[in-house]
């Protein structure tokens, strides 16, 4: 058995254990088995449970790395994977005793997204080519490093992926990342997105999004370079981080605030379609304060009581996001 742990309600997540299973399939065989489940960064998850790790092969995407033995496979992008120096420590000392096929981890944190990195480490080191999840793969690369023609499109949601990608989000866990992983193996991903049940789910999450968006139109406060949405005082379970870049074309970073009844998150990010070039690296400043991501886009999360330290550090983040940095960001 091939245990897979991804990032949990993550689109990329998803599509990540799609196309790692039809590698490990063309590698093992048809025959192999195959269990998943979601990992998430929530408040007092430091990483993947090493309990869980109970296949005769483990693998982590899209997630932060783990020093654990029973790791046999790793692919992630991003530039907060390690959360120590030992974890780095480990995984470097991995890639420098294993050469080609025998390497099983990999890093890359400028890799848009981990579902191609995995598709294209598949092809490039062991020769296993998936052309048939060309789409797949294409939208899993627009969506996590928000490759979208303008912002309107990421906001309005009108094509069917990005439909499927707001219904992952909020109801991925992993009873779902199982089925729709089997789904993605045999059926198209348009075919999928389109599929009743998929519809079913998101025409509530479509309502709860316009609703999102008339609340951040009404919290949103301008800080030189910086938007900040203050929605704490809201009961928040459809988020979306692109809606600032919409209503605030003129602005470089988002910093907006949410709480659900299992938890406070800060998510940040830089707007691609910007007037001018990033100077901060959103990444590390998550990582001052148990978060992560990529150097464009990043989130905290702490308990749902701890409101009052999530709008500090969404404050002192705006402050800090609201000026360019003095030196240029490493990328």
């Amino acid at each position: 058995m091939i245990t897979v742990a991804t990032h949990g309600h993550c689109f990329d997540g998803l599509c990540s254990a799609v196309v790692f299973t039809r590698f490990m399939q063309a590698l093992r065989g048809s025959g192999a088995t195959f269990e998943y489940f979601g990992a998430g960064y929530g408040p007092g998850q430091s990483g993947v449970d090493p309990q869980k790790l109970r296949g005769d092969e483990n693998a982590i995407l899209d997630f932060r790395f783990s020093r654990s033995e029973k790791l046999t496979w790793y692919f992630d992008h991003h530039v907060s994977a390690f959360a120590t120096p030992e974890d780095r420590a480990v995984y470097d000392a991995h890639v420098a005793t294993h050469e080609g096929r025998a390497r099983h981890m990999f890093h890359d944190g400028a890799y848009p997204s981990c579902t191609k990195y995995i598709r294209d480490v598949a092809a490039s080191v062991f020769g296993v080519t998936m052309d048939d999840l060309a789409e797949l793969v294409r939208w899993a690369d627009v969506i996590d490093s928000a490759a979208f023609p303008s912002a309107e499109m990421a906001v309005a949601r009108k094509e069917p992926p990005l439909q499927m990608m707001t219904v992952i989000e909020h109801h991925g866990d992993d009873a779902m990342l199982a089925k729709m992983v089997k789904r993605l193996l045999h059926e198209s991903l348009d075919d999928v997105a389109r599929s009743e049940d998929v519809q079913k789910a998101f025409a509530p999450l479509q309502s709860a999004h316009e609703q999102f968006v008339k609340l951040v139109e009404a919290r949103a406060t301008t800080h030189g370079d910086a938007v900040f949405v203050d929605l704490s005082a809201e009961n928040i379970d459809v988020a979306s981080k692109f809606v600032t870049y919409a209503l605030f074309p003129q602005s470089l970073y988002s910093i907006v605030l949410t709480r659900s009844p299992s938890k406070c998150k800060i998510s940040i990010g830089y707007n691609p379609w910007g007037p001018r070039p990033r100077t901060h690296q959103i990444a590390s400043i998550c990582e001052r304060y148990g978060g992560g991501g990529h150097p464009v886009v990043g989130a905290i999360s702490l308990t749902s009581s701890d409101v009052e330290r999530a709008r500090k550090i969404a404050s002192d983040i705006t402050d800090e996001l609201a000026v360019p940095a003095t030196q240029t960001p490493k990328t």
